[in-house]
């Protein structure tokens, strides 16, 4: 039995994003290469594609940023921006801030991490019902983001609605874009002026400090511009998906209860659990990339110039990789996502926020080994480059 209509993928279409996946199917098997004429768009939906496409900068270039609005918008993208740069000179910026984003940093926040989701559920000790998203998920990114940063706690509430206001869209609109509202610096100016002569253990003392060969050959520390550039990427990078990973991990257990009472009872189970929910329900889609050169794909050529969106959660569902790859499986062996990228652009946050998403489970399991989600009441948000939860209300015994 065949599809009657063409299959139509549009990433600003809000009921097609409440369930993408029948359409991502349909992609596979019908448009492996897909073009939009609407909004002037190439996707790919292939895990070998979007491998591919990840890892070949030259034809598929960030340099004009990784979200389709902001490529089409054509704006300077202020140096510094990682998510929007090529090698070389987005290695040069990369390995400045692995240096200051190391392991031992990561996994010395365990502790405290631990302590800030012991203190935030502890509060809710004796509730019945609440939003797992506004009294929970959505918290904890913000603190950890300030830890790293060395943010102060009576100004992360405002780094975090400001971060996620930027990616917030009317229904079925696009993302009003700027290069202004992209890198909101303005929030962070003074206290890195105040850091600077007040310096402490966190990363953006480091940042401050850090000596690097920039792309002249020229040894030198970053700008106060630069720093701001650098410190407003991270504020904004982690917060919003962290916290749809914990959301996922909350939701999507409760449509699976079986597994949750595994968990319950073993878990040396949760490391994976991440993995299979990073898998099967990744916070980002789709990766937008300027297509540099022309490219022969499925016996077409995808002109210079042209947007290309790589569907990431097409690819951590595709049947040629997984089997059974639609079935949410916390025993899964998973080898690779591609959720946190490949390659180039690997995402830098991705040790943090797995570290993240293991401690909240625990703790969320250790006091919750049973919840309900209020789903006619539960909402994904409104965003063009994110699908997660906006509210998760929860009952729990």
């Amino acid at each position: 039995m065949s599809n009657a209509s063409p299959v139509y993928w549009d990433p600003f279409d809000r009921d097609i994003a409440r369930d993408p996946y029948p359409v991502y199917r349909r992609m596979r098997a019908e448009a492996p290469l897909y073009y939009n004429d609407r909004h002037d768009f190439y996707a790919l939906t292939h895990w070998d594609d979007i491998n591919g496409g990840l890892v070949d900068w030259a034809t598929f270039s960030s340099s004009r940023g990784p979200i389709l609005e902001v490529i089409k918008a054509n704006i300077e993208i202020p140096p510094g921006t990682l998510l929007m740069e090529d090698p070389p000179i987005h290695d040069i910026h990369r390995r400045l801030l692995a240096r200051v984003f190391t392991p031992r940093r990561v996994s010395s926040l365990e502790q405290e991490i631990r302590d800030f989701c012991v203190r935030c559920l502890d509060r809710l000790a004796g509730v019945d019902q609440f939003d797992l998203m506004a009294e929970f998920a959505n918290e904890v990114p913000m603190r950890v983001i300030g830890m790293l940063l060395g943010i102060p706690e009576a100004d992360q509430l405002t780094v975090r609605e400001r971060a996620d206001a930027k990616l917030r869209t009317e229904p079925g609109q696009q993302m009003k874009v700027s290069a202004g509202a992209l890198m909101d610096t303005d929030l962070f100016a003074s206290y890195i002026d105040w850091r600077a002569d007040h310096p402490a253990d966190d990363l953006m003392t480091e940042l401050i400090n850090a000596e690097f060969e920039d792309e002249t050959g020229t040894r030198r520390t970053l700008t106060r511009e630069e720093i701001l550039t650098y410190v407003t990427v991270l504020a904004g990078a982690g917060n919003e998906t962290t916290a749809r990973l914990i959301g996922w991990l909350v939701a999507l257990l409760d449509r699976y209860p079986d597994q949750r009472a595994d968990l319950v009872a073993d878990p040396s189970l949760i490391p994976n659990t991440i993995e299979e929910t990073l898998r099967f329900e990744p916070t980002g889609h789709a990766i937008a990339r300027y297509v540099a050169r022309d490219v022969e794909l499925y016996g077409q050529t995808v002109p210079a110039g042209s947007a290309m969106m790589l569907l990431v959660a097409s690819a951590n569902r595709d049947e040629r990789r997984w089997d059974d790859g639609e079935r949410f499986d916390i025993r899964r062996k998973i080898d690779q996502h591609v959720t946190f990228g490949i390659g180039t652009h690997y995402c830098l946050g991705a040790a943090l926020a797995r570290l993240e998403g293991r401690i909240a489970l625990d703790e969320i399991l250790r006091r919750f080994p049973k919840w309900a989600v209020d789903w006619d009441n539960a909402a994904l948000s409104s965003t063009s480059t994110m699908r997660g939860w906006e509210t998760l209300p929860i009952s729990v015994d």
